[in-house]
Formats: C-alpha cells, sequence, structure tokens
C-alpha cells in the first residue's frame, strides 16, 4: 500500500508525518495530536485521546520527522487568501428592479 507523500500536494496545513506499524503497514500520524513519545522497548506514541500507537521507528527517528515537517512548514510561503474585497462604505447595495415593472 502506498500512502500520498505527507509534505506534498493535498496535506498543506496538515500535520501529518508517516511512520510504520509493527506489521510494516504505513501509518499518518497528525504530529499535533502526539502527547507522549515512549520507548518501552518497542515506540509508543500516546495521543491526546489517549489513544497509544506502537511504531517502528525510534522515539529519536520520530521527533526528527516531527522536526523535518516543521521546518517544511515555516520554509514555504504563506497561502493567499482570496477574500473578496469589501464594498466601499456608505455605498447603498444595488437591488436589480424585476424586469417588466416600473
Amino acid at each position: 500500500m502506498r500512502l500520498a507523500n505527507p509534505g506534498g500536494p493535498g496535506f498543506r496545513g496538515t500535520a501529518m508525518i508517516q511512520l510504520t506499524r509493527l506489521n510494516h503497514h504505513p501509518l499518518l500520524i497528525n504530529c499535533d495530536l502526539i502527547k507522549l513519545i515512549e520507548n518501552a522497548p518497542d515506540t509508543v506514541l500516546t495521543l491526546v485521546t489517549g489513544e497509544k500507537i506502537v511504531v517502528l521507528e525510534s522515539s529519536a527517528q520520530v521527533v526528527e520527522k516531527i522536526v523535518e515537517f516543521r521546518r517544511r512548514i515555516l520554509a514555504e510561503p504563506p497561502l493567499q487568501r482570496n477574500e473578496p474585497e469589501p464594498a466601499p462604505r456608505g455605498l447603498a447595495r444595488e437591488i436589480p428592479f424585476p424586469a417588466g415593472k416600473s
């Protein structure tokens, strides 16, 4: 099973890193939800929800992936917002008059 690149298009604004379960299946984790990383002897991630996930990567590798992800995000230019310009102050909104009526 191949997963999309967590740093690629479609993942901007989503704090996802790719890790590996003990059965060697890839897993995308929202790194903002990681509360605790333990070595016991496997690496156990505890999420803020209380869920525990065991991964093949060491705690140092998990931290490095999080740091690498944050560096990539901070290096990107900010997103441009496509908001409509506000109407000039003091002008009323034009309401079209129904056709055929005067």
